[in-house]
């Protein structure tokens, strides 16, 4: 592939650098966030959770790393939720017809979020149990 062929096939977006850049993907992570917010319960429920946990944490008796590792358990929520969400909505934005191979991405990204519900669960009840 020659090097203009190439240059077609980018997005007309990656050409932005510097501060611009940075702006620019800032605006898009506030539009992403609001957007998960507005759309997915789940994460709505998420994020009502984090603004309860975040501070209990911060409150809490425990040791600094303790505290970071129960904030980090917490946020990890978060980003999980985003890229289920994002997976999710690409899946429904290809096709909403019933395929294996659609259900089975809704699935693991779904696997994810619980996986990531149970760290919060454990890293929680390791630091409290253990204080």
């Amino acid at each position: 592939m020659t090097m203009l062929q190439e240059q077609t096939l980018q997005s007309p977006h990656k050409g932005k650098t510097g501060f611009v850049r940075l702006w620019n993907a800032f605006g898009y992570s506030i539009a992403g966030f609001r957007a998960a917010y507005k759309h997915e319960d789940a994460f709505r429920q998420e994020v009502w959770l984090a603004i309860v946990l975040v501070p209990l944490a911060l409150w809490l008796p425990v040791t600094a790393i303790a505290k970071a590792l129960m904030i980090g358990s917490v946020l990890l929520v978060i980003i999980v939720e985003l890229l289920n969400s994002a997976i999710e909505a690409t899946v429904d934005r290809i096709s909403l017809e019933n395929h294996d191979l659609a259900k089975r991405a809704k699935d693991i990204g779904s696997s994810a979020v619980l996986v990531s519900l149970i760290n919060v669960c454990v890293v929680w009840g390791l630091v409290l149990l253990f204080k």
